[in-house]
């Protein structure tokens, strides 16, 4: 999920293993532990001189079971080097911070796996992504309780049982949410499955995922031979059923077997993508797992970007942060969202 998430997630297992013994310092490195697995969009650009390979890089094997399992090892031990000296000399373990940053670690990709990106979560021994698919990267409602939960915490004392109840309040929040996040998404994949039938869609497979800020505006799609039929529900919508349904054609403008790298964005995006040409030696690449936000254009993918040919090599160029259409992304989501 996004970083501010990992952050009061990684504070709250530092705050759980070591709060009582050196109280709000638990918390800095707990939230320290949760950021390291994100850490790999900048390892995957020094590693990788193609863009292509920089993204898939992100979680994959620095959000691995393997890799929390090492990691923990390593900075447990350089930390309680640096901490278990002068007045501090034996307050804490080594045992202490390997859990520390055990938890704060591998908790992270498992929040991961909740979203419709996905996380390797078993590499190296497979490159499979876990990916839920029950809440957005981003969600507010998860995040803000449980900020607010350890903001009020920091205010007792180490010792304090109510500094222990907060702790638990907010992870309780926290998990209800999840929880009904999951039932939510079995609701939500029989409606599309029942507005697909009604629709008269034959389809191959299909999904659902929530948008972004939310666990209400649902975004499903579902793919036919030669197209994806894309549609959205919200929880506000009188009827219960999946609606404004369009089709985008199944482009692949690019192909895998002259470019590797094409399977490999593939597999990235769980083979829902589409290719187009849009100018000389450049492409778009749509990710087809996330919303379409304009009917009259089916490149409007809100997850897009642009290739070219880099001598022979296929390379992606940085993503650009466009305010306008971000702006107009949300607003077309949050209209939708309000029910029809």
């Amino acid at each position: 999920m996004d970083s501010l998430t990992q952050i009061v997630l990684g504070a709250a297992c530092g705050e759980a293993v070591l709060g009582k013994k050196i109280g709000n310092k638990a918390l800095l490195f707990g939230a320290i532990g949760g950021t390291i697995p994100d850490l790999d969009v900048f390892v995957g650009s020094w590693l990788y001189g193609n863009e292509i390979d920089a993204m898939l890089f992100h979680r994959g094997f620095m959000h691995s079971i393997l890799f929390s399992v090492f990691a923990a090892i390593g900075f447990g031990w350089l930390t309680f080097k640096f901490y278990d000296s002068g007045r501090r000399k034996h307050t804490t373990t080594l045992k202490d911070w390997k859990n520390l940053f055990f938890w704060s670690l591998f908790t992270h990709p498992i929040l991961d796996c909740f979203t419709p990106y996905g996380t390797q979560l078993f590499t190296p021994f497979t490159n499979y992504r876990v990916a839920l698919n029950n809440i957005a990267v981003v969600d507010p409602i998860y995040t803000l309780p449980f900020l607010l939960c350890l903001i009020v915490m920091m205010f007792f004392r180490r010792t304090s049982n109510k500094r222990r109840f907060v702790l638990k309040l907010g992870i309780g929040i926290s998990s209800a949410y999840l929880l009904f996040t999951f039932g939510n998404k079995l609701y939500m994949d029989s409606v599309f499955k029942k507005s697909l039938e009604l629709n008269k869609i034959n389809f191959n497979r299909g999904y659902t995922q929530p948008t972004i800020f939310n666990n209400i505006l649902w975004y499903g799609v579902a793919e036919t031979d030669s197209t994806y039929w894309v549609g959205y529900y919200s929880l506000l919508d009188k009827d219960n059923l999946f609606s404004d349904f369009r089709t985008l054609k199944k482009e692949r403008a690019l192909s895998a077997d002259k470019y590797r790298r094409v399977k490999d964005l593939a597999w990235f995006s769980n083979q829902y993508y589409s290719i187009y040409k849009v100018a000389e030696n450049e492409y778009q690449y749509n990710d087809l797992r996330y919303p379409v936000t304009q009917e009259e254009h089916s490149t409007s993918s809100v997850f897009r970007f642009l290739l070219y040919d880099d001598e022979g090599e296929l390379n992606m160029k940085p993503f650009e942060r466009n305010e306008d259409n971000i702006s107009e992304a949300l607003n077309a989501l949050w209209t939708r969202m309000k029910g029809k």
